[in-house]
């Protein structure tokens, strides 16, 4: 309990001293408190401080700390910060990153810096960076490791792990070796633990066994799907001929998954995801990933407007009428948007796919059902003692149709966008509401009148 209050203690007077006016004594105390502050804080730091409190934390970080804190930002905030520091501690980080990192961190900086940085790598480096910078930023081949220990198959257990030993300090991860045949064809993997439990004398071809791989330009979110739903450690990664050309490890599989859920959340509630912390973000920055959706749902609400226009006749014969509007758009709008985020997770992680799409609207039609029989029936109760048994049969009979077609619509828009190869999250809340909030006012006064007998 004591460490973890020191440890809060130094990183809250560390945030202070990035806050005040930077002198040669503040730099000496934020080398000093920084010391004291674990890695993960340090990370939050930089993540969430202004460009210049990150770049003067950045810099008097050791440097086996700073390319730790460097690897666990994003590759736009990377990016951004590369540009506040020198170019000797640029190459620096850079060429402590691994191939894959690197590749990604490229994606979001200029041709001509990248071009530049590309030049201080030796060799080796710059081969399988150029790799892995030669798959689309959507394939999972930009995000494997090319630093892959491959074993062969005519090896014995015994000179498997003298290979293993001699370049245990290169690969990304150990603890799955894929075996390769002729021409780096992969026929399968064997487990570290399995390889030092076996006799020396084993060959490694009665040890293999069948893998689970992803092809290089499988979408990076399918192939994470994949990997999590088989509860993997790594997965090898194979060309359009089976050859084996990278691997595929947990923390790189976390981290597409966070950036995805990330942006479907931000979607689904009407914005863009930002590519740096809440905090650090400028207040220009956080509108621009708002205001085109507000500036769609705006023009989009114009519709519902029109609806209440064209009934504005119906609606002064019966004003009561108008004050189940809210209720009955909230409804409709809630249904839908449960309806599409339930079947737009399910897409995610692959229980639906395009082709399940009569079954999805046959369920959602039977759930749109249940869920309206039990509002509209309670809808029917209070409405009709308060106002009448008329005006309670309109209530429940809306609200058993608005919740039919909501929950319908909500299960159909995401595999349609999958379909046409939109992104399904985008379809969900904002279309959705705006959508059911229209379609809703025009089955309610359908409704009415036939009920109520309005002209």
């Amino acid at each position: 309990m004591e460490d973890m209050t020191t440890e809060i203690s130094a990183a809250d007077r560390l945030e202070d001293a990035l806050s005040g006016r930077i002198d040669h004594s503040a730099v000496d105390a934020i080398a000093d408190l920084s010391h004291q502050v674990s890695l993960q804080e340090l990370t939050r730091l930089v993540h969430t401080s202004t460009p210049l409190q990150s770049a003067v934390l950045f810099r008097i970080l050791d440097k086996d700390v700073a390319v730790a804190v460097f690897e666990n930002l994003p590759p736009g905030y990377q990016a951004e910060l590369l540009q506040n520091l020198r170019e000797p501690e640029v190459a620096d980080i850079v060429e402590g990153l691994d191939p894959d990192d690197r590749a990604e961190l490229f994606g979001e900086l200029p041709a001509g810096v990248v071009t530049q940085l590309m030049k201080g790598l030796d060799a080796d480096e710059r081969k399988m960076t150029t790799a892995v910078l030669g798959y689309p930023k959507s394939a999972i081949g930009r995000y494997m490791s090319p630093e892959v220990l491959s074993l062969h198959e005519d090896w014995t257990a015994a000179e498997a792990m003298e290979v293993v030993r001699a370049r245990i300090d290169g690969p990304e991860t150990v603890y799955l070796l894929p075996v390769v045949g002729p021409g780096r064809v992969l026929l399968g993997v064997v487990s570290l633990r399995n390889l030092i439990a076996a006799d020396p004398d084993t060959p490694l071809s009665e040890m293999v066994r069948e893998s689970i791989t992803a092809h290089a330009l499988t979408d990076r979110e399918a192939a994470s799907r994949d990997f999590l739903s088989h509860r993997l450690i790594a997965m090898p990664v194979v060309d359009q001929e089976e050859r084996l050309v990278g691997i595929l490890t947990m923390d790189d599989v976390l981290d597409i998954v966070d950036e995805e859920d990330a942006e479907d959340i931000a979607r689904s509630s009407g914005s863009e995801p930002l590519d740096r912390s809440y905090l650090s973000s400028s207040i220009i920055r956080l509108v621009r990933s708002r205001i085109v959706w507000l500036l769609v749902l705006a023009v989009s609400a114009i519709l519902t407007v029109q609806v209440l226009e064209v009934y504005e006749e119906r609606l002064d014969q019966v004003v009561i009428l108008a004050l189940f509007i809210p209720l009955l758009t909230g409804t409709g709008g809630n249904t839908g948007n449960q309806a599409a985020t339930t079947v737009t997770r399910a897409l995610a992680v692959g229980e639906v796919r395009i082709r399940d799409l009569g079954r999805v609207i046959w369920r959602e039609l039977r759930v749109g059902f249940l869920l309206g029989a039990v509002l509209g029936v309670l809808g029917f109760i209070v409405a009709g003692l308060v106002y009448g048994p008329a005006i309670g049969l309109v209530i429940g009979l809306t609200l058993l149709s608005v919740c039919i077609m909501a929950a319908t619509v909500g299960g159909l828009m995401p595999i349609i966008a999958k379909r046409v190869g939109a992104d399904p999250a985008v379809f969900s809340n904002p279309f959705i509401s705006t959508f059911c909030d229209a379609t809703g006012l025009i089955l309610y006064f359908s409704i009415a009148t036939a009920v109520l007998g309005l002209r």
